[in-house]
């Protein structure tokens, strides 16, 4: 939910602070203008051991006037005591 919140509000160092350094894009380009985020539903949180855990997550948004929605399951691990997005895969 962080990351989501970080996205809505347009906080990239956030996102690339939160993300694997061997994953992680050099920067995050700028949502287009008049992107609105509607809203976030968490279908699925699945922890798979003290350090890994996976998260389904669909992400509503509208652009102009065309809703679209983001469905990924995204990879976590903990590292260093701090949660870390890896990757994800679309669905």
């Amino acid at each position: 939910r962080s990351r989501y919140s970080a996205y809505v509000r347009g906080l990239h160092g956030y996102l690339l602070a939160t993300w694997a350094a061997e994953t992680r894009p050099a920067a995050i380009d700028p949502d287009p203008p008049g992107l609105k985020w509607l809203g976030l539903e968490v279908r699925r949180r699945r922890t798979i051991d003290a350090d890994h855990a996976e998260v389904e997550f669909v992400a509503r948004s509208k652009l102009g006037g065309r809703a679209q929605r983001l469905h990924e399951t995204s990879r976590f691990e903990r590292r260093d005591g701090r949660w870390v997005y890896v990757d994800g895969t679309l669905r």
